[in-house]
């Protein structure tokens, strides 16, 4: 059966949730690695849902110049959008949605954010929470709690749509209800509701009740073969 959900807000990560920029996040953190003799992988395996500057302050050689290494790397990141498309769906789903009832709360600078937005050919929101609008990322609930704030709903009120543990952590925290979106399975997706993209997510909007909100429902788990 499909899920239904009411709520006053929409907030959304981008990046593996509104946008695909996998290719471009993994050029970046391999070019950080080359320059540093440190191993890719690693890297990305952390870095999902975390801000640039945390990443590098985590994993930089001692006596790396954090400041100057994560510009260098988001000034590299705003000029490759190589790759980067829309999530499917997530077109239709935003542009069904009042201006004044969705929101952006991402780790990525605002700059970066917009470019990614742009060339997914995604909208723009109103209210866009980025990596430089926090004194916290992820999984603080900062970010959810002021998007909340500026939409002017309470973040209980809110459903979050997320891909990653950091920002799932962060909606939780921050009391918002959660759904995953795509396969990630840490601990903070487990028993979520879920959605592999927003292909058939539908929502309706009224000044009295807010959002309604149609997940479609998941598809069955597979039947093992016969020996």
């Amino acid at each position: 059966m499909p899920l239904v959900l009411t709520a006053q807000a929409l907030l959304f990560d981008m990046d593996g949730t509104l946008v695909d920029s996998t290719a471009a996040v993994e050029r970046t953190w391999h070019r950080f690695a080359a320059r540093h003799g440190l191993d890719a992988a690693e890297i990305l395996a952390s870095a999902h849902g975390q801000r640039t500057v945390e990443t590098v302050a985590a994993h930089a050689p001692p006596g790396t110049d954090v400041a100057a290494e994560t510009a260098w790397l988001v000034a590299r990141d705003t000029a490759d959008t190589r790759g980067t498309v829309a999530v499917p769906g997530a077109a239709e789903l935003l542009a069904a949605l009042p201006p004044h009832r969705w929101a952006l709360v991402t780790s990525a600078g605002r700059e970066l954010a917009v470019r990614r937005m742009e060339a997914a050919g995604l909208p723009l929101p109103e209210v866009l929470i980025s990596a430089d609008d926090v004194r916290e990322g992820k999984p603080s609930p900062e970010g959810f709690e002021t998007a909340a704030a500026r939409l002017g709903v309470s973040p209980s009120a809110a459903v979050v749509f997320e891909d990653a543990e950091l920002g799932l952590l962060a909606a939780r925290s921050a009391g918002c209800f959660p759904v995953v979106v795509g396969a990630y399975d840490g601990s903070a997706a487990r028993g979520r509701p879920r959605v592999a993209d927003f292909t058939g997510v539908t929502c309706a909007a009224s000044d009295e009740d807010g959002l309604r909100l149609v997940l479609p429902a998941p598809a069955p788990a597979p039947v093992p073969a016969l020996s």
